[in-house]
C-alpha cells in the first residue's frame, strides 16, 4: 500500500523537551500510535521517518499533521486544513 499524502496525526503541534545529542524518529506517514515518533506503522507505505538530532536541551514542536514542508518541525500548515 502506497499512500501519496500522510495521514493527519493532530490538528495541533506536539510539543516535546528534547535532550541535547539525543536522536528521534518522527513519523511521517501519521500511522504511529507513538505520536509525533514512528513506531513502523509506516511498513508497506511509501513513507519513512524523518530522522531529528537535537542540538539542545529545549522545547521543540514536532508537526502532528504531517503536512509541514519543514519537517519534522511545525511550519503551521495545520491552520490550512479544511
Amino acid at each position: 500500500m502506497s499512500d501519496d499524502k500522510a495521514l493527519v496525526a493532530s490538528e495541533t503541534p506536539y510539543s516535546v523537551l528534547v535532550e541535547a545529542g539525543k536522536n528521534y524518529l518522527w513519523c511521517a506517514c501519521g500511522r504511529s500510535q507513538s505520536q509525533p515518533f514512528c513506531d513502523g506503522s509506516h511498513k508497506g507505505t511509501g513513507f519513512s521517518p524523518v530522522k531529528f538530532t537535537a542540538e539542545k536541551k529545549e522545547w521543540v514542536w514536532f508537526c502532528g499533521c504531517k503536512q509541514t514542508g519543514s519537517a519534522p518541525l511545525c511550519d503551521g500548515t495545520h491552520k490550512t486544513l479544511t
